[in-house]
């Protein structure tokens, strides 16, 4: 069920994701920039903004529920993506989830290594080669491809602008949300959910 959700909503969007016009309560610089990854409609009167980690046990973590809020908000929540990587190596596994981009497969190869981090991740640390072991398990992703461009310049200037943001907003951990631009008042799966539905209440009335 969740891979077809994914990819009905990849479908609905194009790669890379420019901010929408006109979108109601849209968030705006430094929590978002045009660049950043979104899953969900551009219409949409709720917006998650999450700076993530892609080697942090955590963000792995809230994977799911992210997911499952997104699935019982349909039509009415945005997801967007910044980049924080703290971790040591998380900066090559940015370039290659920008790299999937390319190739329309960012989401599900996201939620392949949330999935299996374990698997790329040790003492806290990306390794190179298993991220791309990992990466070529993700249906309809040429590695080789992946390989080369992951040279992209462009990718290096995501990472330092998503960094300048993390900085410009104080940010010490992932992963972090923002609901609206509020941030969440504790940091737990239910207080996610709760912040979420309150925002979609407001907003839908």
């Amino acid at each position: 069920m969740l891979a077809a959700f994914l990819a009905s909503a990849l479908m609905a969007l194009p790669f890379p994701d420019a901010m929408a016009q006109g979108a109601v309560a849209a968030p705006a610089p430094p929590y978002v920039r045009p660049h950043a990854p979104t899953l969900g409609p551009a219409n949409a009167r709720v917006h998650i903004v999450e700076f993530l980690d892609p080697a942090c046990e955590g963000c792995a973590a809230f994977a799911p529920v992210v997911k499952e809020i997104l699935a019982e908000h349909p039509g009415r929540v945005r997801l967007w993506v910044r980049y924080a990587p703290f971790h040591r190596g998380a900066d090559y596994v940015v370039k290659a989830l920008e790299a999937t981009r390319l190739q329309n497969r960012f989401w599900f190869a996201l939620e392949t290594l949330f999935a299996r981090q374990g698997q790329w991740t040790r003492g806290h640390s990306a390794v190179p080669e298993q991220v791309l072991v990992v990466l070529a398990t993700v249906p309809g992703l040429d590695v080789e491809r992946l390989k080369r461009d992951l040279e992209n310049p462009a990718f290096a200037q995501v990472i330092e602008q998503d960094m300048a943001d993390v900085k410009a907003l104080k940010l010490a951990q992932t992963p972090t949300f923002f609901v609206n631009g509020k941030p969440l008042a504790k940091y737990s799966f239910d207080e996610l959910r709760a912040q979420v539905r309150a925002e979609v209440a407001a907003q839908y009335r």
